[in-house]
């Protein structure tokens, strides 16, 4: 998903789903835009995507650490399970690009799994 068209997708999501309480744009130029979209004091899905590396980041932070993560670096998708969030899936699944709603129901999902807020 291009820069712009996911800068509009995190304003919708912040503005649609209850539970994030706050948006933050970090830092923004032409081809980039970070942003944090706020659950709870400690817990916050940081979002980066950099058009001109087509590299996209979708973390889920919990006490400064991350629990849950998809990447694309290049152009490929790997993602981060909860289960091992150091490691990185290739697989099939782990492979498939996802938009931020998708991420985000996974990060529903994880939170619920964890018993967090």
């Amino acid at each position: 998903m291009p820069m712009a068209e996911l800068l509009h997708a995190l304003q919708q999501e912040a503005r649609s789903r209850d539970y994030i309480i706050r948006l933050d744009v970090l830092d923004q130029s032409s081809t980039m835009v970070k942003a944090r979209l706020h659950i709870s004091p400690d817990i916050f899905v940081q979002v980066y995507r950099n058009d001109r590396f087509d590299t996209t980041n979708l973390v889920l932070i919990h006490n400064g650490q991350r629990i849950y993560a998809r990447d694309q670096l290049a152009g490929v998708w790997h993602r981060h399970i909860a289960t091992a969030p150091d490691l990185h899936d290739i697989s099939a699944e782990g492979r498939r690009p996802v938009e931020l709603a998708e991420f985000l129901d996974e990060v529903e999902a994880v939170l619920t799994a964890k018993g967090l807020p």
